[in-house]
């Protein structure tokens, strides 16, 4: 089986194109550039505000260079950014791969006309949550800051046009260990997956993984508006990033995810 994997440039992207490489599938990379890792503070935030924005993603850099080493694997690749993602060239080079299954993590939605001319019959896409409960963008943080961390993980779905929609093929959770911040609980809901990702990949290509399941509700979607540097103040001043562990002391409501699995 061929698999062509669409991604971004980020640490955790290159964890998970390693682990799709150990499967033994992976025929190619479509590499879109992505944002700036550590961005750089909005403008007129508090000053208060300000420090928690660069704290924060200083600390989400330090975990994925902490949790994730990997490099990207030396296979065929095409480089695109937000703009050329969706030009003819990008599904050209897909299908100079014969995929048998095109799986996206981390890139910007394609076009129907994308999908439609990539000759491949399965679409995966892989969702850093859990849905249907935690649909769309920041997904690693909004369960800890509704105080549900064990609703961290991911989700990998059929690729439709809705959001994180799709019927879910298979589920991974993070696991919560003492003494994580949020950004250490995300990358152990990424790594969850790359565990997985192998022998998920394997059942595919022996044509021996059960249907998906149809998501059950819609849930909720969040929007890359309804995230504000001010909900920081949430996470860091009022439980000092232990929120993992306030919860494994019992101090939140217990919400246990079922979650769909191929094994």
């Amino acid at each position: 089986m061929n698999v062509v994997f669409l991604t971004g440039d980020h640490p955790r992207h290159a964890q998970l194109a390693q682990s799709v490489a150990a499967s033994g599938h992976l025929a190619g990379l479509v590499i879109e550039t992505r944002e700036a890792f550590v961005p750089s503070a909005p403008e007129r935030l508090a000053p208060e505000t300000r420090a928690l924005f660069d704290l924060h993603f200083a600390r989400r850099h330090a975990s994925e260079s902490r949790h994730f080493g990997a490099s990207l694997p030396d296979v065929p690749r095409l480089d695109v950014s937000i703009d050329t993602l969706n030009a003819p060239a990008t599904a050209d080079f897909i299908n100079s791969l014969r995929p048998d299954l095109i799986l996206s993590y981390g890139v910007h939605k394609l076009t129907p006309e994308t999908l439609g001319r990539i000759a491949c019959a399965r679409k995966w896409n892989i969702h850093g949550g859990l849905s249907p409960w935690y649909r769309g963008v920041t997904t690693h943080f909004w369960p800890s800051y509704m105080l549900e961390p064990q609703m961290t993980g991911m989700t990998v779905h059929q690729l439709t046009q809705d959001i994180d929609g799709g019927d879910v093929i298979h589920q991974t959770q993070a696991t919560l260990v003492r003494g994580d911040g949020l950004h250490d609980l995300a990358c152990r809901a990424v790594q969850s997956l790359c565990d997985d990702l192998p022998e998920l990949l394997d059942l595919a290509g022996r044509g021996a993984d059960s249907p998906a399941r149809r998501q059950g509700t819609t849930g909720r979607i969040w929007r890359s508006v309804d995230w504000q540097p001010a909900h920081l103040h949430l996470i860091y001043e009022t439980h000092g990033d232990r929120i993992v562990d306030a919860y494994l002391d019992g101090r939140f409501a217990v919400r246990d995810p079922v979650l769909v699995r191929q094994f």
